[in-house]
């Protein structure tokens, strides 16, 4: 009797380390090892190669032997999650279109920078049209930038009204992400329909809404017209500056200080807004 008791603990102790190994002794013994796990789901350590008996369970600190090292788990050039992913590519074609402009921009370069495959990028985002528009979208709404600089009691007493809008408007450019999706239109608007169609309705739900209104606020009297036509003329001020500053880089312009630039372009804000234009 205390024979039997004794194989019968003997049988329960090992059913009970198998199990602590993820199996049944019934199971180890009775069945041949399934493949080996391929993305290392079990940390590493696979079962023994299929048509081989599995071997027996670990005891007393002796492990069953190593299986070959698991192979790469996801498919090179990808990233960790679509997200991060999507986002590097846009900002990575932020820079290439800020630099070379559209037509030069390749998706390959934009991938490489990005450190994807160039499959991933067309699977993302379609052609290189539709990666330029959604590149484009800029960071920060910059019809709430305006409206926030042209708010009553925004600029300092000393500041006309053009003084403290071609400020704001220098600070935004000096921030990188922004100043690269604007040079990014800018470069690519001459060869590019798309570009030229992203400026312009930048610029009128954007821009010349807001300084239309301004000008209405700083010249009563004046009719719409009036009044969108000085918007539009501080707009070709403003963008004629990023222009020849950030993407020609005429000196010494390009170089000049937010000051000098102030004091000399400035005045005529002002007078495009409330001034005399005859």
């Amino acid at each position: 009797m205390t024979d039997r008791r004794g194989r019968a603990r003997g049988r329960a102790g090992r059913a009970q380390r198998d199990g602590d190994d993820g199996g049944t002794g019934a199971q180890a013994a009775g069945r041949r090892a399934g493949p080996a796990s391929r993305g290392g789901d079990h940390g590493g350590t696979g079962a023994p190669g299929a048509g081989r008996p599995a071997g027996p369970a670990s005891h007393g600190g002796t492990s069953a032997p190593a299986a070959r090292p698991a192979g790469p788990a996801s498919r090179s050039g990808r990233r960790g999650g679509d997200s991060g992913t999507r986002e590097a590519i846009l900002a990575a074609a932020r820079a290439r279109f800020g630099d070379l402009g559209y037509d030069r921009a390749t998706i390959r370069g934009i991938a490489a920078d990005a450190g994807v495959d160039a499959a991933l990028v067309h699977h993302f985002y379609g052609t290189k049209d539709q990666l330029f528009a959604a590149a484009m979208r800029l960071p920060v709404n910059p019809r709430e930038v305006l409206a926030a600089a042209l708010a009553p009691g925004s600029r300092g007493q000393d500041q006309t009204l053009g003084e403290h809008l071609l400020r704001t408007v220098l600070g935004v450019w000096e921030v990188a992400e922004i100043r690269a999706t604007f040079l990014g239109l800018l470069r690519s608007a001459p060869t590019s329909e798309q570009a030229v169609v992203m400026l312009r309705e930048f610029l009128a739900g954007a821009i010349l809404g807001p300084l239309a209104e301004a000008a209405r606020e700083a010249s009563p009297g004046a009719t719409r017209e009036d009044a969108g036509y000085r918007a539009a003329l501080v707009a070709s001020q403003v963008l004629g500056l990023g222009l020849t500053r950030y993407v020609l880089e005429i000196e010494p312009l390009a170089e000049a200080s937010t000051a000098d630039l102030i004091a000399a372009i400035a005045p005529n804000l002002d007078r495009y807004l409330s001034g005399d234009l005859r």
